[in-house]
């Protein structure tokens, strides 16, 4: 694993943009195609500004998303389907995109999406830390034996708290109960990971997944087993870590 510290959000952004170009451009002249998940979040808001920019082959590009609340139209402000396609799936001209989809038949959906991204490998997941340490909406404790694809999640009130802070609702009782996650173990299967982790209410996440050993009550420790994870952080949700912890990344 790496550490990458940047002085700022927007810095951060730029730097985990270029390295996610990198990875693309390079799973596309290797096999034709690149196959990447992307995260949501006001955490992500540099990262995907950053990223749109890039000069890709999009049209090449496959994009799966992690979640979504269970029974949350698409219309609603806080619809991670809305959040995917105003900031992204609109602005460039990805090849395909498979979303998911909290309404209607949610089995059903979670099949026909399992099906999908179980085809071939993914090349490429940008996974944000939450500030529970949740990665996307496996709250602690995260089911880390599970090998499905997707599962249907109960979020807890740290997870929830959050989401009214971002402002995506209004009070905690406006949030879902359930959300459709990406499990944990489906997030390991990527070829690379790249988590844009920026601002000080995520400081303490931070330490907590660079300062434990694996356990399901600190999810996002799970990220550190990778073969191949970058952590991009600000000077803000860096600074709770001691200089060894950053040193023995």
């Amino acid at each position: 694993m790496a550490i990458i510290i940047s002085d700022t959000p927007e810095q951060l952004g730029a730097a985990a943009a270029k390295q996610a170009a990198e990875v693309i451009r390079g799973a596309i002249a290797a096999k034709g195609k690149a196959r990447i998940v992307l995260s949501t979040g006001a955490s992500q808001f540099q990262f995907i500004q950053a990223f749109v920019k890039e000069s890709l082959d999009w049209s090449k590009v496959e994009m799966f998303h992690l979640d979504e609340y269970v029974g949350l139209p698409e219309t609603h402000i806080a619809s991670f389907r809305k959040y995917l396609k105003e900031r992204f799936a609109d602005i460039v001209p990805v090849g395909r995109v498979f979303y998911v989809n909290g309404e209607g038949d949610v089995a059903a959906n979670i099949k026909a999406l399992t099906e999908e991204l179980r085809k071939e490998p993914i090349d490429l997941s940008l996974i944000g830390i939450g500030e529970n340490s949740h990665i996307a909406f496996n709250d602690p404790p995260a089911d880390f034996d599970t090998r499905e694809a997707y599962i249907v999640v109960d979020l807890d009130d740290d997870c929830k708290n959050q989401q009214v802070g971002e402002g995506w609702f209004a009070t905690i009782d406006d949030v879902p109960k359930q959300a459709i996650s990406m499990t944990v173990h489906q997030i390991m299967q990527a070829n690379t990971i790249i988590s844009c982790v920026p601002h000080k209410v995520k400081a303490n996440a931070i330490k907590l997944t660079m300062e434990n050993e694996l356990t399901n009550l600190v999810p996002s420790t799970m990220l550190k087993t990778h073969a191949d994870w970058t952590l991009y952080v600000d000077r803000e949700s860096a600074s709770l870590l001691d200089s060894a912890a950053v040193q023995n990344a």
